[in-house]
């Protein structure tokens, strides 16, 4: 047997089960960057994830330094054309038919690309916010990402900057030569610190957003978590939640999670396939 025909046994054998399973209805999914990686956004742990070596930014280090602001608008304009410029793969539509025919709880989401948006899913939860919008940290104001960035490229009309690699969080790899010309916008309105609209590492996700996920999480029949490692506390206590309330867990992900010892079901399998045959099953039943 090849190694390109084992994922596909391994997806077809669960399928069934996955299916069964969804059929019941009234499923949250949990996704995570392994959902996004076909559209050709990096992940931090799944196989695209480790071959770099990516440092992400912190709350800390972004509020205490505008030299870190400044190294992280610079990548992060650069990055930005890549994350700005992606479009749903086959397993964002699959999650999005899904939800059409009336078998999803709601979305609950890991990623900060609008993707599953972009889909057509109506019902989703941002637990970490999205990068298509920024919110300034004195007058709290939340302005369009396409905004900032037209005000960007006025402020430095002579600056270009080729990024390399592109991290998860929507940041390109730039030398320090390249980012030391680069000038920061404040807020249009008062002038405070503008930040990206997304949960940096060290931050906490609002206490409101946990507990609206949480509800979510509760009042289903079955939780379906898609592309995620579930290595953080961020995504793994719902998984948690669900476990201790009994609620069966299924896991389509490429590589181990921590939620596996949870789980009734586990698929080692590529999302966007796995996903398309799987809402192909209920298109043909309708």
């Amino acid at each position: 047997m090849t190694p390109s025909t084992t994922p596909r046994t391994t997806k077809v054998t669960g399928l069934a089960e996955l299916a069964e399973l969804v059929a019941r209805g009234r499923v949250a999914v949990l996704s995570g960057a392994g959902l996004s990686t076909e559209s050709g956004i990096p992940d931090y742990r799944g196989p695209t994830g480790r071959a770099r070596r990516a440092e992400p930014m912190t709350y800390q280090r972004f509020v205490g330094s505008a030299e870190a602001r400044q190294r992280y608008w610079a990548r992060s304009h650069v990055g930005w054309r890549q994350i700005g410029a992606a479009r749903p793969n086959a397993g964002h539509r699959a999650v999005a038919e899904l939800e059409r025919h009336g078998l999803l709880a709601g979305i609950v989401t890991q990623n900060v690309d609008g993707l599953h948006q972009a889909a057509g899913a109506q019902r989703v939860i941002e637990l970490h916010g999205g990068l298509d919008r920024v919110v300034c940290l004195s007058c709290r104001e939340r302005t369009p990402r396409a905004e900032l960035e037209r005000r960007l490229r006025e402020a430095n009309p002579s600056w270009e900057a080729a990024g390399g690699q592109i991290n998860p969080d929507g940041d390109a790899v730039l030398t320090d030569e390249q980012v030391a010309g680069f000038r920061v916008v404040g807020c249009a309105g008062c002038g405070g610190v503008l930040k990206p609209d997304v949960v940096f590492f060290g931050e906490n996700v609002p206490r409101p957003r946990v507990d609206e996920c949480f509800a979510v999480v509760g009042g289903a029949r079955a939780l379906l978590v898609l592309g995620s490692s579930l290595a953080i506390k961020s995504g793994l206590r719902f998984v948690t939640k669900a476990a201790s309330l009994g609620i069966p867990i299924a896991i389509v992900n490429q590589g181990p999670t921590g939620g596996d010892a949870d789980a009734t079901l586990t698929l080692d399998a590529p999302l966007g396939p796995t996903l398309t045959d799987l809402a192909a099953q209920f298109a043909t039943a309708c």
